[in-house]
């Protein structure tokens, strides 16, 4: 826990990634009320924090601090801050961090203007440029715990308290977004930590700063930057004012095909329908607020588009293609690599479901739906929401994709959205009922809404509770506990018919277990009257068929009926309340109290089927009386759940194995589900009951001893003794007492060992009665006291006399359980309600419905243990009579350890262990108060000690804290002896190498070690585990996030965790004493033990030390490295290893200053150790340090740079606090040391790249030690630093290594010491250079004013010779929406000397770079080395990326110093018949052409002619395995530059004849693939070249060969992609146009349409000319259409997917046409495939009708029934796709399509109409059902069969088929439930005609 690193040495991301840092602010604490409504503190918010504050503190046994104490400690750790932040001393600063952390943990009120300070802090912190990410994300994770901005948690800040500048935080992230290519680490997070930071503070940017951040982000959106921007976007734009820039949200969403895009834009929606909910009334007031719209804030078409959108996101398969649903994921795969960094988890599913449920609300007329007898009708919407209806029509075409045997990839999704949208839709329910709700009445949920939303999802979700995957289950099973939360009258009746079915068929094991855990789910419904009327009932019969399920040999059943039994018992007590019992009905007569309100929607009469078989509604009288009876069964129940659990334990495994675990793991859960389950059936038994229960157990327990079941046997005694500790122990003491002293007077337990091993069968008897007294005293230190003189008596027994590991190991869990039951403050009484209400008769008497009650914070009364005087005078008692003995016998044996035979071993083991026992058991004994501290480990002359944390010192439920106490006296002399004399032990064992036989002695000491130093307090792990306990149980009785009240037993678990956060303040940050130095050296010297096992136990307790000692890294550092020295054994040298392998301690020495080099130089020194597994480890600690070596860590701890943002913002905080906030001493101090700091962590760096470097070039290092060197020093590099000459030489003399990992690395290191040497000359402040803002001294900003001229000067493919003007324009990120207002451009280098002088203190750098290159042969050596045949990919070689950029960097700084050198290297290699010689010649030729753009002419003159003379040879040279390379270089040379620098090049391609009908099919692609890179890297320049090209393919479309064609489709579909820019003059004309104009993207104008419909126009004529099969393929029309298709195909699956929609709707009949031409197969499979995929792009709305007409027009006037059998299945994909968008008109033309195929001549028409028809009607046609019946059924009645013979008889049997196949298709579109309509169809009436056939 160094002052280092928090996150090093004491890892708070426990705090951190858990998110409890913040338990959840109002983890059920006070109602909301909207008290800040205007950003002022309104008096109640303060008060409203204390209030909560108060619920906890009166939960806690003992007095705490008042929120006055708190604030004065919050203003020290406030004060800390601002003094390290003045200082600059980040790392400091960030232990600081976790101090506030721990404050906001207290829960403590902060007020709303120190947290809007404070959040500025932090704001401004994460701006700091240059600081490592590690920081830098700490810093943003405090940000987010202040605002504190968690989805379902109250804000703590509103836009009032807090403004923010979004400016300062873009420039920071402009470096990361787009980061400069030579200097990009790859592992690098920062995009999303500044992202993130961007999100939780959007809400405070100004809301006037929108259009400037328009005009800021626009112009920088092109093609290419969309992925990158958009989330730019949705990070930035505050939420309120969301109608200025929504119009442009859905504009863009529209144009572009990405699932990225999708996910940002539907989470923003989301987001924005709930914020926005209230409209007007909302907190953004009438002028932020969002209008209300046809459906909640959405338009028509918006609301139509989402929909669909939804649709899209289920992922459901449909028609053929088993496939995705959406092309948008592919599209995103091109993207560049550089915006697929940005990662997020978005869930989809929550933001669709937010989006749905709050647009929810009575917005149109309502439906009928025919429940009065009449036909439903298909006006109105479902329970008058349009919202709804959408949901409605969206759940019945993906409902049949619910049911199990339909199960696939998209169950999980769409359960998930179920689960989210009854989540949702409970918040909102309940939000609404709070009396603080902002949204008016009308625009609020109605019953009737309820109901209608309930019925939609019931029946998906009873559909997948019985699915595949226990995913799946879950979220099925939470969205049913929602539903019967809410309406439990719908939902009930149907899980308890399934309930019974399912348990009662016990071989569908599958069946069983689902239902059981969906009862658990709903067990609280069940139980409670107030929420369900009539389950209680139901409760007695259900659990007895669960007892079938605890069965041992189905471990999953077994787990899943214990869930059942013990979510039911939590919340009921379990008494015989029957008539016999009571002999009369007690309940009151007066009915009065007990009439129900019923809500008035259920009034109405239910819709038939509802109340379900069996069920008939009773009165509250009857049904009360019916749950009274039904407990008369308690008392067989609870004896045959005792006996089936015996059962059970007779036939467990026997124990055994390492731990002592019973069986495996499945054999764990089973008996801890099964305590479980006891554990609370026990505390809800009756008096009776529990007597019956505590006989059946006793009497089990005196006539058994098994020795498989002791443990579990144990447990279940635990069980009955947390209930009722008094009786338990009563009963079971005395008898358990003589049984142990008579087994150990004959022996028992006297073999001994000292090493688990299986237990002796003799032994049984003993273990099985101390696993009861284990199970006895858990609970209730009462009980103990009784018996206390026994059981003195009995411990010192049982420490005397059982000598087996097993034995003494169970008396030291008993000594640790008595104790920790006496001498700690726990919780009593876990029951379900108060003690006092448990025994009062008015609760007894109306017992059922007292079932499931539940509690505001403020009424629970929580029954703690405190330790009374007389229990803490029994824990002394028994160190006195116990532990002191213990010792005195272990002291004893140290005078003799040389000759210790097996029986002092024992001896030594046993009475150690008894010591450490008793220590255990008292972690919260003793408040250790302030310690000396021997050894602060302070570096005097750089720290000041006052910075160094101290623990938060809170009151905590510590029994002894006063040390003038003569108890706490007595106590504390007692550790202290244990302390040193476990250090004592493990001195005198050190010196005694006494080898094997003293392992197990040793470890027994380092046990103790771990007990002495950690058992204090609480430890982490517990700490979390409780947190986790608590939540789970908290959420699992809430409806919503916000719930006040719950079970007694969740405010009881609160009080706990909150204790424990107290105790938890005590563990962390300790400081050591002179023992506890001791005993850690103790330690260091086991972790380096050479028996393994010793070292392994050792170094975890170090390191588990280390995160809760104050500096207790940086003591015990220096042993470690002592133990890597030379002539250390290789164990030892194994063991330091290993400790400094762990991440903490890795982190915390490579930040701290003197540690950092000394790790490095250690590493590198383990050279002469030849054992291989000490190499392995070696490198294993070597790469793992690499992580912590980036050039942001020194700097971040050297740090000298302005920081202005920060101290305005701290000077602002101050006011918030008295005027004593900052020590102006220590600040002085701080200051001071700082000054000293700086200087020597940058000697301390130059120290350590020399040391490093010095160990790298001595001749006896191994290759593999040079290789370690080397990534350290490539690590270490700085960009603020020049490095020594000597290791930038080394860099250049290693990267012709002919070792490849060496190679590559100094490549990489060489390339970024020219990056940083280019960068510094260039920088002329730190800020420019940490943030990438330096500009080059040829730089000009071209001012765009106006776009069409710039483009005249810039933008042209080629100029003739000299009118190219001086300046060039390499990169042309901007003009796709908005232009810039400047284009970054650089002068052209006149002929003379070089542009560029290098800074001097990097001159000797490159002076000692160019002595290594002169040597002679440097470039042949490199070619050589690169020309070597390459493993990998041995197909095509490609162009390897990092020798052009190493190739690149050396041609950067040198210029044409070694020009002629290299180019008479590369020659020969062009040339070479090797390909892989070629690939080196190309890859030198593209670094070097590439890196002189800024050379003087006469230099890159020369070069280029150098080039273009060969590149006529080089295109001859190109084989179909070398082009890949050669088609890199040229990319490599035309991408990103102004074509006037690569101008012989771009002519050349040009000229390239471009043959269509050739020969050699590889001739002609090679030079179209060449001219589609051309077209990609002009990009627009390309633009005056368009239309002749594309006029050239199309007129060549008819080529032969497939590989041309597919060249001329991509051709068509770059140079299309680059012709769309539908620019604007300024980014507010783009905005209003999205507002106002219908296409301000311009998609849906199509250039080339002409020229396509001509084509269109000719395919008829050239379809009647096709040749016979065999030369099929020859044919025009052949060839035509398939290079149209796969023109459309790539285009579909490509970004811009949307802009193909004009072509398609003029191709779509004749591709409809190609897909029946059964002799070509290739054009068949394309045309199909381009149909399906017409589905998987969202088509602008307005073609949505004409591709469906199309369609029905193909099938209708077609004349081939192979067209309608093709096209059928493609129109209804497409129909489901865009089912939400479809008009009523269009529906009724497909359905009548559908019917006129139905009685088609051919039959298979007829069959693929009747399953199209079934799947039409399954998902959106139910209402037309009916009229369907009706209209088959009279057809068959009225058709007469004629004779055989008669003309007519074909078109009757046609006739019959049709109405038969439409009603075979109206059934099977309910393939799971019977509909009342269809058992009349299958009288025989109906089918009269079919028998005279």
């Amino acid at each position: 826990m160094d002052s280092v690193h928090t996150l090093g040495d004491l890892d708070f991301s426990a705090l951190a990634t858990s998110d409890f840092g913040i338990m959840d602010d109002d983890d059920v604490s006070v109602p909301d009320s909207p008290s800040s409504e205007s950003g002022t503190l309104s008096p109640g918010a303060l008060e409203k924090q204390r209030a909560s504050l108060q619920s906890y503190l009166n939960a806690l046994p003992y007095e705490c601090e008042s929120p006055e104490e708190m604030q004065e400690k919050l203003e020290h750790i406030v004060g800390r801050i601002c003094i390290c932040a003045e200082a600059k001393n980040w790392l400091v600063l960030t232990t600081w961090d976790g101090m506030l952390q721990c404050w906001l943990l207290m829960r403590y009120p902060m007020s709303k203007p120190i947290r809007a300070k404070l959040t500025r802090v932090y704001f401004e912190l994460c701006l700091v440029p240059g600081i490592e990410p590690r920081v830098m994300r700490s810093w943003a994770d405090m940000l987010s715990r202040l605002i504190c901005n968690k989805p379902d948690s109250r804000r703590k800040l509103d836009a009032a308290d807090l403004q923010l500048p979004w400016q300062p935080l873009w420039r920071m992230l402009q470096k990361e977004l787009w980061p400069k290519k030579r200097m990009h680490d790859s592992s690098r997070n920062v995009v999303n930590i500044l992202l993130f930071v961007a999100e939780q503070c959007r809400r405070y940017f100004p809301v006037g700063e929108v259009p400037e951040m328009f005009a800021t982000f626009l112009p920088m959106l092109t093609k290419d930057t969309v992925l990158t921007m958009i989330p730019v976007l949705t990070s930035f734009l505050p939420p309120s004012h969301s109608h200025t820039y929504m119009p442009m949200v859905f504009k863009l969403w529209e144009a572009f095909n990405s699932s990225v895009i999708d996910d940002r834009f539907i989470e923003l929606c989301g987001e924005l329908s709930e914020e926005h909910v209230a409209g007007q009334f909302s907190e953004y007031g009438a002028e932020g607020a969002a209008e209300w719209k046809t459906v909640g804030i959405w338009s028509e078409a918006e609301w139509t588009f989402l929909i669909g959108k939804t649709l899209g996101s289920m992922n459901v398969p449909v028609g053929a293609t088993r496939g995705a649903s959406t092309t948008a994921g592919h599209a995103d795969s091109m993207a560049d690599k550089q915006s697929l960094r940005i990662k997020k988890l978005i869930n989809r599913s929550s933001a669709l479901a937010k989006l749905i449920v709050y647009s929810l609300s009575l917005d149109g007329p309502v439906r009928d739906n025919g429940s009065n007898g009449g036909v439903p009708s298909s006006e109105g919407f479902v329970a008058g929401s349009r919202a709804l209806d959408s949901l409605d029509k969206l759940t019945t075409s993906v409902e049949s994709f619910f049911h199990p045997s339909n199960y696939g990839i998209w169950s999980l999704n769409l359960t998930h959205f179920v689960q989210r949208l009854m989540a949702e839709f409970s918040k909102r329910w309940k939000e609404e009922q709070q009396p603080s709700c902002k949204t008016p009445v009308t625009r609020r949920l109605t019953p009737e809404i309820r109901r209608n939303f309930i019925l939609i999802l019931r029946t998906p979700v009873l559909l997948s509770m019985f699915s595949k995957d226990p995913f799946t289950i879950s979220y099925s099973q939470a969205a049913i506990r929602a539903m019967a939360l809410l309406e439990p009258s719908l939902v009930m009746p149907e899980i308890l018919e399934r309930a019974y079915s399912g348990l009662e068929v016990v071989n569908e094991t599958h069946r069983t277990t689902s239902v059981m855990t969906m009862l658990s789910a709903v067990a609280l419904p069940l139980v409670s009257e107030k929420i369900y009327l009539g389950g209680q009932k139901h409760i007695v019969p259900l659990l007895e068929l669960c007892i079938p399920g605890i069965d041992l040999n189905d471990p999953v059943k077994t787990i899943c009926a214990t869930m059942f039994i013990t979510s039911v018992v939590q919340h009921i007590k379990i008494a015989d309340v029957s008539m016999h019992q009571y002999g009369v009905d007690l309940s009151s007569d007066a009915p009065s109290e007990d009439i129900m309100d019923v809500d008035p929607a259920t009034e109405q009469p239910l819709p038939s089927g509802v109340e379900g078989p069996g069920m008939p509604a009773l009165s509250r009288e009857e049904e009360r009386a019916l749950a009274r009876e039904s407990t008369a069964a308690w008392a067989d129940w609870v004896t045959s759940l005792f006996r089936r659990v015996l059962a059970l334990f007779e036939n467990l495994p026997e124990e055994g194995g390492k731990k002592g675990t019973t069986g495996g793991k499945m054999e764990e859960a089973v008996l801890k589900a099964i305590k479980g389950a006891l554990d609370t059936v026990c505390l809800h038994l009756s008096d009776s009951l529990f007597d019956l229960v505590l006989k059946l157990v006793y009497e089990y327990a005196s006539t058994n001893a098994k020795s498989n079941a002791v443990r579990a046997f144990g447990q279940l005694v635990s069980c009955l003794a947390r209930a009722r500790p008094e009786k338990t122990v009563d009963r079971f003491f005395p008898f358990c007492l003589a049984q142990i002293q008579e087994e150990l007077k004959h022996g028992a337990s006297s073999i001994r060992t000292t090493s688990t091993h299986e237990a002796v069968p003799s032994d049984t008897t003993l273990h099985w009665n101390m696993s009861i007294l284990r199970g006895c005293f858990g609970y209730g230190g009462g009980a103990i006291l009784k018996y206390k003189d026994q059981l003195l008596g009995l411990m010192a027994l049982l420490v005397e006399k059982t000598k087996s590991e097993r034995g003494y190991t169970g008396t030291g869990r008993l000594i640790n359980r008595i104790l920790h039951s006496a001498a700690t403050i726990y919780t009593l009484n876990a029951r379900y309600v108060n003690p006092d209400e448990w025994d009062s008769p008015e609760f007894n008497r109306n017992l059922t419905s007292q079932w499931g009650k539940m509690y505001d914070a403020d009424d629970v009364d929580v029954v703690w243990h405190v330790p009374t005087r007389d229990e803490i005078e029994f824990v002394l008692e028994i160190l006195d009579k116990i532990a002191a003995p213990a010792l005195d016998k272990v002291e004893a044996l140290l005078q003799t350890v040389g000759k210790w035979d097996s029986v002092a071993r024992n001896d030594f083991c046993r009475y150690l262990h008894a010591a450490r026992s008793v220590w255990g058991g008292l972690p919260t004994f003793l408040l250790q108060g302030a310690k000396d501290v021997a050894k602060p480990c302070m570096n005097a002359d750089i720290e000041v000690p006052e910075l160094l944390v101290m623990p938060l010192d809170v009151k905590a439920g510590f029994v002894l804290t006063d040390p003038s106490d003569p108890q706490y006296q007595r106590a504390a002399a007692h550790r202290l002896r244990f302390g040193r004399l476990v250090h004592r032990a493990a001195d005198v064992l050190r010196k005694e190498s006494e080898g094997e036989d003293h392992i197990d002695a040793v470890i027994g000491v380092s046990r103790a070690i771990d007990v002495y130093l950690l058992e204090y307090a609480i430890t982490r792990s517990n700490f979390e585990s409780l947190t986790k306990a608590y939540r789970q149980a908290r959420d699992a009785n809430r409806i919503w996030p916000k719930q006040k009240e719950n079970s007694r037993v969740v405010f009881q678990k609160r009080a706990q965790v909150y204790n424990a956060g107290r105790l938890y303040m005590h563990a962390l940050y300790r400081r050591r004493d002179a023992l506890d130095d001791q005993l850690l050296e103790d330690l260091i010297e086991m972790s380096l033990s050479p028996y393994t096992r010793v070292r392994r136990h050792a170094q975890a307790v170090v390191h588990n030390a280390c995160g809760y000692f104050v500096r207790s890294t940086r003591f015990t550092l220096p042993y470690v490295f002592r133990a890597l020295e030379k002539k250390n054994d290789p164990d030892r040298m194994k063991g330091a290893l290993y400790i400094l392998w762990n991440k903490g301690t890795a982190a915390y020495a490579l930040a701290d200053i003197h540690f950092h080099g000394q790790y490095l130089v250690a590493l590198l020194g383990c050279q002469h150790e030849e054992k291989p597994s000490v190499q392995k480890l070696v490198g294993n600690v070597a790469q793992d340090a690499l992580v912590y070596l980036n050039e942001e860590s020194c700097h971040t701890d050297a740090f000298a740079e302005d920081i202005s943002g920060v101290l305005r913002a701290l000077a602002d905080l101050r006011h918030e606090f008295s005027a004593s906030l900052v020590d102006p001493r220590i600040l002085q101090e701080a200051l001071l040391k700082s000054n000293v700091r700086v200087p020597l962590k940058n000697q301390r760096y130059a120290e350590t790249v020399t040391a490093v470097m010095e160990l790298a070039e001595r001749p006896a290092t191994h290759w593999r030690y040079v290789q370690f060197a080397i990534r350290f020093l490539y690590g270490l590099l700085r960009r603020d630093f020049a490095p020594p000459p000597a290791v930038a030489a080394f860099f250049l003399k290693q990267s012709i290594s002919p070792h490849t990992t060496i190679r590559v690395t100094a490549q990489k290191a060489v390339v970024k010491v020219c990056a940083h040497v280019k960068i510094r000359t260039f920088s002329k402040s730190s800020d420019q250079l940490w943030l990438d803002e330096w500009e080059n001294p040829l730089r000009v900003d071209i001012p765009v004013d106006d776009p069409s001229v710039f483009m005249r000067q810039h933008g042209q493919p080629g100029y003739p010779a000299g009118q190219e003007g001086d300046l060039r324009v390499d990169k042309v990120e901007t003009g796709f929406l908005v232009w810039t207002s400047t284009v970054k451009g650089y002068r052209a280098v006149p002929e003379g000397p070089s542009p560029f002088a290098w800074e001097e203190a990097s001159r000797p750098v490159l002076r000692a770079m160019s002595e290594v290159m002169n040597q002679g042969n440097f470039f042949s050596v490199l070619a050589l080395l690169w020309g070597q045949e390459s493993m990998k990919n041995s197909t095509t070689p490609e162009l390897r990326a990092e020798n052009v950029t190493f190739m690149k960097s050396i041609a950067k700084m040198f210029e044409n110093e070694k020009l002629q050198a290299i180019l008479d290297t590369i020659d020969p290699l062009l040339a070479d018949g090797d390909r892989y010689k070629q690939r080196s010649g190309a890859e030198l030729l593209a670094g070097l052409s590439r890196g002189s753009k800024h050379w003087p002419k006469q230099h890159a003159d020369y070069l280029w002619s150098w080039i273009a003379s060969r590149l006529d040879r080089i295109y001859a040279q190109m084989k179909p395995d070398t082009i890949s390379f050669w088609e890199n270089l040229l990319s490599e040379q035309l991408v990103d530059r102004d074509p006037r620098r690569t101008a012989p090049l771009v002519k050349w391609i040009l000229s390239l004849p471009q043959e269509f009908h050739g020969d050699s099919a590889f001739a002609m692609s090679k030079s179209l693939s060449i001219f589609n890179i051309l077209v990609d890297c002009l990009d627009l320049r390309f633009l005056p070249l368009a239309d002749q090209y594309i006029n050239l393919f199309l007129d060549n479309a008819n080529t032969g060969y497939a590989e041309i064609r597919s060249q001329i489709a991509q051709n068509i579909y770059a140079i299309i992609s680059i012709q769309w820019r539908p620019v604007y003059p300024t980014a507010q004309e783009f905005i209003s146009a999205c507002a106002s104009s219908p296409d301000p993207f311009r998609i849906r104008q199509a250039r080339y349409l002409q020229r396509i419909s001509q084509i269109v126009g000719q395919l008829p004529a050239w379809r009647e000319e096709r040749l016979p099969p065999p030369r099929v393929s020859q044919s025009q029309y052949d060839k035509v259409g398939l290079t149209i298709l796969q023109w459309v195909w790539d285009f579909a699956h490509g970004p811009q997917a949307p802009l193909i929609f004009p072509y398609i709707i003029v191709l779509l009949p004749e591709i409809i046409r190609m897909s029946e031409l059964n002799d070509s197969s290739e054009l068949q499979t394309y045309s199909s495939a381009v149909l399906y995929v017409l589905s998987a792009v969202t088509p602008p709305p307005e073609f949505i009708e004409v591709i469906a007409d199309n369609f029905i027009n193909a099938i209708k006037s077609s004349t081939s029934w192979r067209i309608r059998v093709n096209a059928l299945p493609t129109l209804i994909v497409f129909f489901y796709r865009n089912l939400l968008s479809m008009s009523g008109d269009l529906v009724s033309r497909l359905m009548s399509v559908l019917l006129e195929c139905l009685s088609d001549e051919n039959i298979e028409v007829r069959e693929m109409a009747s399953k199209m028809l079934s799947g039409v009607v399954r998902c959106s046609q139910r209402q037309s059902i009916v009229p369907l019946k009706d209209r088959f059924v009279n057809t068959l009645r009225r058709t007469r069969m004629p004779k055989r013979g008669d003309p007519a008889y074909q078109d009757s049997l046609r006739s019959l088929h049709s109405a038969i196949l439409g009603i075979c298709a109206l059934i099977e579109s309910f393939p799971y439930s019977v509909e009342p309509w269809m058992p009349p169809l299958t009288d025989g009436k109906a089918f009269a005609p079919l028998e005279s056939i």
